[in-house]
């Protein structure tokens, strides 16, 4: 009898926590939430739900309906939610590249005049279409997730300068379980003129704004990022500093972005990730002081299966 009694107490209690830890989805790969599209999770103070995952020209366009978790729109804590231009989508699946975009203002380039793009006229709720591309290969496509760049797990960032010409140098992978290098760096004025390694030696040529691309590859062993993603309580986003809002200084920076979630489709045994990210602002800043950082964040991620 008292085991009975201790079984149902055991229950109860596990019950009890179940209904207060806020997750709406089951656990997903690398410490993410999942759920199935059409399906609604919460995330960084949001209830948001993603449906109609379709393809679109070289675009796959997803509908978007979020709303701040009712504790803050009672009057909660403001900042208890991550503001809505933070938010980015990006395709889960075997890609060839990773592909990201805002949430607000992702559907600049497309050309479809009938979407109803996302926006953030309430900032408490979000409602629209999100598009993400180009991409061609729409069969490897097996979902979309969603983080905020602006949401750092405490005390899991690891910062490695990148400086122009040489870029970023290989990391040692027992700090983080990834290992990156950069495999191609090209550096620019703000008008857009090409820099050449021996600008080094031009005082002239580092003055205004500038802009610098950075081939990255992003490696490690699945295994060991699914355990850690699961201990930090999410996988690692790339960051690159610094940076500017909006569309930057050009259309390769709106394209590539600042931050990048690393998340590989969960049947593979191996992260193999190559990317292009952009820094910019202050030339100085940009080419000769900027810095990639790993950083934990939390992620929501919806499937088509």
């Amino acid at each position: 009898m008292r085991l009975a009694r201790k079984v149902v107490s055991v229950l109860a209690v596990a019950a009890l926590l179940v209904g207060c830890s806020g997750g709406d989805g089951t656990a997903g790969p690398y410490g993410t939430q999942q759920a199935k599209i059409g399906e609604s999770l919460s995330l960084l103070g949001w209830n948001i739900s993603v449906a109609n995952l379709r393809f679109e020209g070289d675009q796959v366009l997803i509908d978007v309906d979020a709303a701040v978790a009712a504790a803050d729109q009672d009057g909660g804590e403001t900042d208890a939610h991550a503001p809505a231009e933070s938010l980015r989508f990006g395709l889960y699946g075997a890609l060839a590249h990773p592909i990201e975009a805002d949430a607000v203002g992702g559907c600049a380039s497309a050309s479809d005049l009938s979407l109803q793009p996302i926006t953030a006229r309430d900032p408490q709720r979000l409602s629209g279409t999100a598009c993400l591309g180009p991409i061609r290969d729409q069969s490897q496509v097996r979902g979309v997730y969603v983080y905020s760049p602006q949401d750092r797990i405490p005390k899991t960032t690891v910062a490695y300068a990148a400086a122009f010409p040489v870029g970023l140098a290989p990391t040692n992978p027992a700090e983080t379980g990834l290992a990156m290098r950069s495999t191609s760096v090209d550096a620019f004025t703000a008008d857009g003129s090409q820099l050449a390694p021996t600008a080094l030696g031009d005082p002239e040529a580092f003055t205004g704004n500038g802009y610098m691309l950075l081939g990255l590859a992003i490696d490690g062993l699945a295994e060991r990022y699914r355990d850690d993603s699961v201990a930090r309580g999410g996988p690692l986003m790339v960051l690159t500093a610094p940076t500017l809002p909006g569309s930057g200084l050009s259309h390769a920076c709106s394209v590539y972005g600042s931050s990048l979630l690393v998340l590989p489709d969960a049947a593979r045994d191996a992260v193999s990730i190559r990317a292009s990210m952009c820094t910019q602002g202050e030339i100085t800043a940009a080419l000769l002081y900027p810095s990639v950082s790993l950083v934990g964040t939390h992620a929501a991620l919806w499937t088509t299966q």
